[in-house]
């Protein structure tokens, strides 16, 4: 018999779950755990209830009594009922995934499954998805809401990423790295802060910044709009330090070892992506 369409809000099944920590039925562990004091382990449940028949049997795909299939997917490993999505079980994360199998990867070091296009293609941060979401601290590695990779490796709920953008937000909570490629609307700043000069009183006054993109750090114009990270180009900077007044002749020399400073870290840069590629 054909899998029957019913179940609850969150997954479409035709049979209840025996909590092993309650012994009581639910249709799923979300359920469970909305309704206890407690959470369920459902790599622990052994037996399951027939919705159809009210048949109590050990955990299956099949009722041993009516015939009835309990779903289209069914994990042994996960006690993980539900409707064909083309799931999958990845035996690295310990837990079923919605594929299909073969547009995914498993990263070792971030002990995660990614798309893909994302092979070779991100920055690993080793476990990254056992830390909870720092938008909303509710744990991604076993959410059914998929996750989001930021620039710097860092993860989000996709919903909580979407919010984030809608709210103006551009920063990883964790690190203050861009989440996006921000070039378009930093040249927007270029722009709005050339037609918006300082008063006179701040005319060649300088700040200490810390580049969060780049981690460089640099002395540079003091603006009110911004101030532009003079390695990268980047905006995203926090001011390390007072508003330094300098002098028309000290303002040159502080240009020069400015721009001696530039070349130093554009050099070091270069030699460090010369190493990786020899790796």
């Amino acid at each position: 018999m054909s899998a029957a369409e019913s179940g609850c809000e969150h997954y479409v099944r035709s049979c209840s779950l025996k909590a092993p920590c309650c012994e009581k039925f639910y249709v799923c562990r979300l359920c469970h755990d909305a309704k206890e004091n407690h959470q369920m382990d459902r790599f622990l449940v052994k037996e399951v209830k027939c919705s159809i028949c009210n048949t109590v049997q050990k955990a299956q795909q099949m009722c041993e009594e009516c015939g009835v299939k309990f779903s289209e997917y069914y994990c042994a490993i996960c006690h993980l009922f539900d409707k064909d999505k083309k799931q999958y079980h990845c035996q690295p994360c310990g837990i079923c995934r919605i594929g299909p199998k073969e547009k995914y990867f498993h990263c070792i070091k971030c002990n995660l499954c990614l798309a893909c296009d994302l092979q070779g293609n991100h920055k690993c941060v080793e476990n990254v998805s056992r830390q909870n979401c720092p938008v909303c601290m509710e744990d991604i590695h076993t959410s059914r809401i998929g996750a989001h990779v930021l620039p710097c490796g860092h993860l989000l709920h996709k919903t909580c990423f979407n919010e984030m953008y809608k709210t103006g937000g551009y920063r990883c909570p964790l690190c203050m790295h861009s989440a996006w490629n921000m070039e378009r609307y930093w040249e927007e700043m270029d722009k709005e802060i050339s037609q918006t000069p300082m008063p006179s009183e701040y005319q060649g006054t300088t700040v200490k910044i810390m580049c969060n993109d780049c981690q460089s750090h640099s002395t540079v114009p003091f603006h009110v709009l911004g101030m532009k990270c003079s390695s990268c180009g980047s905006y995203n900077t926090s001011q390390d330090g007072g508003l330094i007044h300098l002098e028309q002749g000290q303002q040159q020399e502080a240009e020069e070892q400015e721009e001696e400073q530039q070349q130093q870290e554009q050099q070091q840069r270069e030699g460090e992506q010369e190493e990786q590629m020899e790796e």
